[in-house]
């Protein structure tokens, strides 16, 4: 399998044809500033450590600090920081308008859950369609319907998103659990906003 990479902001992200994905996105106030900041900054560190030809030298613990503050990251989205609009039972329904409106032509839902501050989406591209144009799609149209719902204007969404390359079955139910899971885990009882699809 053929893998791409390329960097669209805080982490480079790896891309292959017929590849399954996780990847969430949040709305543009779901974070503090200082997180945000670590984020960018973990970010050049890997960036200028790949570009110098130092893939190797402390991989394991770059890994492992990477993986904390993303943990920190999923605590935070969790706790429902920021405005929540998402919350709003309107704002949420044009988000999974916007999931479904393409399944089965640009890519296959295999699972999502639109939380109050974020998205999570476990999916596959079709054919030609990249990961990056779908999450556009789905970003731009869903901002421009909740800002006019809403009367509101400015940047919707956070620009950078979340992405993981599924590479096995463990890893897919284990990605499916956790996007079922999610609103329980965030205390949200009988959210409607969640859907695994066979």
């Amino acid at each position: 399998m053929t893998y791409s990479a390329r960097s669209r902001g805080y982490l480079p992200h790896l891309e292959t044809q017929e590849a399954i994905y996780f990847v969430t996105f949040r709305l543009a106030d779901s974070l503090p500033r200082e997180l945000v900041l670590q984020l960018r900054k973990e970010r050049d560190t890997i960036e200028k450590a790949s570009l110098a030809g130092n893939t190797r030298t402390g991989d394991l613990s770059r890994l492992r600090e990477l993986r904390a503050l993303l943990k920190k990251v999923e605590r935070c989205l969790d706790r429902g920081i920021g405005c929540c609009h998402l919350r709003d039972s309107r704002v949420a329904g044009i988000v999974a308008e916007a999931l479904h409106y393409f399944h089965g032509q640009r890519y296959r839902l295999l699972a999502w859950c639109v939380m109050p501050n974020h998205v999570h989406v476990l999916f596959s591209p079709l054919r030609e369609h990249t990961l990056d144009a779908i999450l556009h799609s789905w970003k731009s149209y869903s901002a421009h319907k909740a800002n006019a719902l809403l009367g509101r204007t400015g940047p919707f969404w956070q620009r950078e998103y979340f992405d993981h390359l599924v590479r096995g079955q463990s890893s897919l139910r284990k990605i499916t659990q956790y996007i079922q899971d999610n609103p329980k885990r965030a205390g949200l009882l009988n959210w409607p906003w969640v859907e695994v699809l066979s």
